[in-house]
């Protein structure tokens, strides 16, 4: 996982380490961490040109050390006050934009360029907590950032104009971080294998999803399920005839259109997660909230199941009447109905206010999806893309995270690393015409092929997130 802090734990970090190593010493860190990204990114010196826009901040010297390092390598390098840069640079192979940090307030617009950029710690007018870009800002093709990411190089837009992101540590002490962003190596070390004496119910997994007309989502959840390693798949699909959801490996289980919450409590007990929401429809609601109320395996929390919560008030409601944790996965009109308002400009304040509220783990849906748990703690899944804003992707991702509690992950891990599963998934897909239908058997091909083999003891939790 790699660590993420907002601009003011940033800020925090970076007095500590001035105070034990001084100011000066961290200069030269980040100005090398630049002039060794700049160097990369010419592929060489010589006869290179390279700009640096240069403001009065800390990003300013960084760009400075890096100019003086590319000039004794033979580039040729222009150092330019940002208040002086204009509305066009000269002509020069490489733009190191220094313009402005973490720190950055107000409006920025940068001078035009036909040269690739790199941008030193967060581009120029991109706000470092939220990822909000003023018209004009800087639009780097990488960017090199120090001690830990900002969300803003995570959210979009701030995603977008940042790049390719590399983070150098420069010695700079990130372990107060409470934000993390997952990645492939987190999910092939701390994802349950199946050991040697496994049997099926040791990650069995109920699905209560779909109605007569909509029977397609309790197939793709279930199926989803099944990929990422459920190993035995109960479906109850309210109303619906049996066999009617086409998924011969669950074991369906016939459910009457209404009232029937009781039916599943009577045969949870042995499973270790419940999926409940994709495609029950408009009129689920009281069974829903019956089962959240009273049913003692972790939930997974979808689409109509959500809905069927309406919006969420501190100590109320049957989230409040839980003993077993939750999960709440909802897209932006979803959030919006649960927090009653949309999510803020800081996405991250917003989920994490949720949670807290529900007293579940919340999950935003989005290209870089965010995920919080009561206590503040959270998880960045960034592997989105475009490729999953289609029907059914949501119904999918349901059934990766209940397989991912059904095996044994704890509900904020689950959720996160189930995010950047369904990403990865997408993207081994087509990058034209991806049905949500595809992507079961792609999880089952990220987790089988794609993640590297890495030891649980090289990646341990970071204690932020580990817990008493």
């Amino acid at each position: 996982m790699r660590p993420v802090l907002t601009a003011a734990e940033m800020a925090e970090v970076d007095a500590r380490a001035q105070a034990e190593v001084g100011i000066e010493e961290l200069i030269g860190r980040a100005g090398h961490a630049v002039f060794s990204a700049a160097l990369a990114r010419l592929g060489g010196a010589y006869g290179r040109r390279v700009v640096v826009v240069a403001g009065r901040g800390h990003n300013g010297d960084d760009g400075r050390v890096a100019a003086a390092l590319l000039a004794r390598r033979g580039v040729r390098v222009q150092v330019i006050a940002a208040g002086d840069a204009g509305e066009s640079l000269p002509e020069c192979d490489l733009v190191i934009d220094g313009a402005y940090g973490t720190g950055f307030r107000g409006q920025y617009r940068a001078p035009r360029t036909g040269a690739e950029v790199l941008a030193v710690d967060v581009p120029s007018g991109v706000r470092a907590d939220t990822g909000a870009a003023e018209d004009g800002a800087v639009v780097a093709q990488e960017t090199v950032t120090f001690g830990a990411l900002k969300p803003g190089l995570l959210l979009d837009p701030g995603r977008a104009h940042a790049g390719l992101v590399r983070l150098d540590q420069i010695g700079l002490d990130a372990r107060s971080a409470r934000i993390f962003e997952v990645e492939d190596a987190d999910v092939a070390s701390r994802l349950p294998h199946r050991p040697r004496e496994a049997h099926k119910w040791q990650s069995a997994c109920y699905v209560v999803a779909g109605s007569p007309g909509m029977t397609g989502a309790a197939a793709m959840c279930a199926r989803a399920a099944g990929r990422a390693g459920a190993g035995m798949i109960r479906l109850g699909s309210p109303g619906a005839e049996p066999g009617a959801v086409r998924f011969p490996e669950a074991v369906a289980r016939p459910l009457p259109a209404t009232d029937w919450a009781k039916a599943v409590l009577e045969e949870v007990a042995r499973c270790k997660a419940v999926v409940c929401g994709p495609g029950l429809g408009p009129d689920a609601g009281a069974s829903v909230r019956e089962l959240v109320a009273t049913c003692e395996v972790p939930m997974v929390l979808d689409a109509d199941g959500l809905n069927a919560l309406g919006e969420i008030r501190a100590n109320d409601g049957p989230l409040a009447r839980r003993r077993a944790p939750v999960i709440l996965t909802p897209h932006a009109a979803e959030f919006a109905r649960l927090a009653g308002s949309p999510p803020g400009e800081d996405r991250i304040a917003s989920v994490r206010d949720l949670a807290r509220r529900a007293g579940a783990v919340v999950l935003l849906k989005g290209s870089t999806t965010v995920v919080a748990d009561p206590d503040g703690r959270v998880l960045i899944a960034a592997s989105g893309s475009p490729r999953l804003a289609t029907a059914g992707t949501g119904d999918v991702l349901s059934g990766v995270i209940g397989a991912f509690v059904a095996r044994g992950l704890a509900p904020l891990e689950a959720a996160a690393l189930g995010a950047h599963v369904h990403g990865r998934a997408a993207a081994l897909g087509r990058s034209d015409g991806l049905l949500a239908n595809d992507l079961p058997e792609l999880v089952a091909d990220v987790l089988s092929v794609a993640m590297p083999v890495v030891s649980r003891r090289a990646h341990p939790l970071p204690p932020s997130l580990a817990g008493d």
